[in-house]
């Protein structure tokens, strides 16, 4: 209710007033679309006393207008932001639109991560390769700083991507990137395909002993997709799920193992179930580094009737 509710006094935009009552509505049928699934993160790790801190080029709104973490009045200059406004004990939430410096923002923040580690601290980029422009501090610090000087970091950077058609800088978060990066467990890359497993990777972030850098590749069309929706029970209990097993599968008729990762499992399941196929099992990949062998190799066992075992990726065959 805290979340998603405006006190009588403010004047918010209409638009924001029917957005709100949308979710309300939603988290009342017991479901989760990505935005309520970002949102109830931040505010349960804030109700337990951690500090929230995000910033980036358009995150008090969502560069595709699915966050509304601040709500600007509309009959003057003033904002509200929910997330400080929960109970009167919780911790302070902090979002700020940074400039666009995303190598002097993502430094700082890295910066602010390393001495605040009780903090989750993330950095949002616009666009997912939009993070080309801070390379050198992903290269020579987030990746590489615990080997280098023993230092411990926990960024959290969120990367949109998803080959939408919406251009070159718009596509792509250059996953191959972080992929190459990663050795010796320094860090974790994930895509996550439920607002449930989002929820719980963010949360794991503070709620461990284990101190790594997570890279988030975060989707776009799936913000308001009607088959990208998780149940309220999904985020209650069960925790982070390194990989997603084909629930409607039944193994002794499979024989084709499909394995994805992310906004691409709705495309192929949307096609299975169009055809009406049912010998082929797709299988979601959710962390990508550190790879989940045990998961993977049960996974293998329950479908050893299949004949084929397939990688499928939504990026070009050159760029995984």
């Amino acid at each position: 209710n805290g979340l998603f509710s405006l006190p009588g006094n403010i004047k918010g935009f209409s638009k924001i007033k029917k957005i709100f009552d949308d979710r309300k509505a939603m988290v009342n049928n017991g479901k989760a679309d990505w935005a309520i699934g970002e949102l109830l993160a931040y505010a349960s790790l804030l109700n337990e006393g951690f500090m929230v801190r995000l910033s980036g080029q358009d995150v008090e709104r969502g560069t595709f207008s699915h966050r509304h973490a601040v709500v600007k009045f509309e009959d003057s200059e003033g904002e509200y932001i929910p997330l400080n406004n929960l109970s009167s004990n919780q911790a302070k939430f902090e979002v700020y639109n940074s400039l666009l410096s995303e190598y002097g923002v993502l430094g700082f923040e890295y910066g602010y991560a390393g001495v605040s580690p009780e903090r989750l601290v993330l950095w949002e980029a616009q666009f997912g390769d939009f993070s080309n422009e801070p390379q050198v501090i992903i290269d020579q610090f987030l990746s590489c700083a615990e080997d280098k000087w023993m230092r411990q970091n926990g960024l959290v950077m969120l990367l949109p991507h998803g080959y939408e058609g919406q251009g070159a800088e718009h596509s792509s978060a250059r996953v191959e990137r972080y992929l190459q990066l990663c050795a010796k467990n320094n860090m974790q890359v994930v895509n996550c395909s439920t607002p449930a497993n989002f929820f719980h990777v963010l949360r794991r972030q503070l709620h461990r002993e284990l101190i790594k850098p997570l890279i988030v590749f975060t989707p776009k069309s799936l913000l308001r997709h009607p088959a990208c929706v998780s149940s309220i029970d999904d985020l209650c209990s069960g925790g982070f799920r390194e990989v997603i097993d084909d629930m409607d599968a039944t193994p002794a008729k499979i024989d084709k193992v499909v394995f994805c990762s992310g906004k691409i499992f709705y495309d192929l399941d949307e096609q299975r179930l169009k055809l009406k196929v049912k010998n082929i099992a797709i299988v979601r990949v959710e962390q990508l580094y550190p790879l989940p062998e045990k998961q993977l190799n049960k996974i293998a066992v329950k479908y050893k009737k299949a004949k084929q075992w397939i990688w499928l990726q939504e990026e070009p065959e050159n760029m995984g």
